[in-house]
């Protein structure tokens, strides 16, 4: 394990569980990244049994670390991944989130090299194609609200403090696609060992600390997950626990909210999906069917996961996706699996 970091400038750390699907061309992506500086990749494997493994070995200069999967924590395991850095920046991949061009590592590390008060930098995410469309229109909410499409953001937990709304605004961070100085997380403000959002939590103690997070428009990764709708209730229930958990979603939603929201999003959708340009006839045919189911179940599942009690394990165990991960692997997933 190395602490020297000018041998490369960035090393960009992908954690992966059975990530076959992608990986290959994250990789190739990553290594074809043009960039003034040296760049070292590093996979982290929680026990992989696809061919993830032999995708990695595949390629001489990729790193491989395994950890038993038992060993696996969304924080401390990127926490690993800081430790094993050999760069000045650290920048996080989830095994499914491939760059969309190869000067995505230049935009992404930008602000970090122009400014040393900035510690964290957020890239957006493009859905893919087979994105059912609530994700697909949340999904660009989330990163078009975070600021230009032009320009660089920077946000500052000095101009925002003691604003709630605001800070957890000016917090949001994303290790799907994002990058840290190494040494401030390594030394002074490490990832939380958390169940869940600890990215969210990183962008927090970062911003409290003092330092600065930017968002980069154009350090684009191409990233959606493919859920069934089972899949996606048991998403939702995780991360409304871990918001709970984290003191950040104290809302209740009473169940007559969650119909009339329910109904609200099903009605925007079918608008939006009418006017899709990405999707042809038969696709926004099936779409308006398909997609206000998704709006049921996220509804109903907040409404749900906002009354149960946080420490019910049983509770958690019949309705969380990393449980039910966690014991058909068995497996603590990396996220985005």
């Amino acid at each position: 394990m190395s602490s020297d970091l000018s041998q490369y400038l960035v090393t960009v750390v992908v954690p992966t569980f059975n990530g076959e699907e992608h990986l290959a061309e994250l990789l190739d992506a990553v290594l074809a990244q043009e960039l003034d500086g040296a760049v070292d990749v590093l996979v982290i494997d929680s026990g992989s049994t696809d061919k993830t493994l032999d995708i990695v070995r595949e390629r001489p200069s990729v790193r491989l670390h395994e950890i038993p999967n038992s060993e696996f924590g969304h924080g401390k395991t990127r926490n690993l991944g800081v430790a094993m850095s050999q760069g000045e920046f650290t920048a996080f991949l989830t095994h499914d989130a491939v760059p969309s061009h190869p000067l995505w590592l230049k935009y992404l590390l930008s602000p970090m090299r122009s400014d040393k008060r900035v510690a964290a930098v957020l890239g957006p995410q493009r859905p893919r194609v087979d994105c059912f469309p609530l994700l697909k229109y949340e999904m660009g909410a989330v990163f078009g609200n975070q600021g230009s499409i032009h320009a660089i953001t920077i946000y500052s937990g000095d101009l925002v403090r003691g604003d709630e709304e605001a800070m957890r605004h000016a917090a949001f961070f994303s290790d799907v696609n994002g990058a840290i100085r190494t040494d401030v997380v390594r030394n002074h403000v490490p990832y939380r060992d958390i169940a869940y959002a600890e990215d969210q939590m990183l962008g927090a103690d970062l911003l409290n600390a003092g330092y600065w997070k930017a968002y980069a428009p154009r350090a684009e990764v191409i990233h959606s997950n493919s859920l069934t709708v089972r899949e996606y209730r048991k998403r939702v229930f995780d991360e409304t626990l871990a918001l709970r958990n984290l003191g950040l979603a104290t809302r209740e939603i009473t169940l007559v909210g969650a119909v009339l929201r329910s109904l609200k999003g099903i009605l925007g959708d079918s608008l939006r999906i009418i006017r899709d340009s990405d999707f042809g006839v038969i696709e926004r045919l099936k779409w308006l069917f398909a997609n206000p189911v998704f709006q049921i179940v996220k509804w109903r599942s907040l409404h749900h996961s906002m009354r149960v009690d946080v420490n019910d394990a049983v509770t958690r165990s019949r309705y969380s996706l990393e449980e039910a991960r966690r014991a058909s692997a068995p497996s603590a997933t990396a996220k985005g699996g």
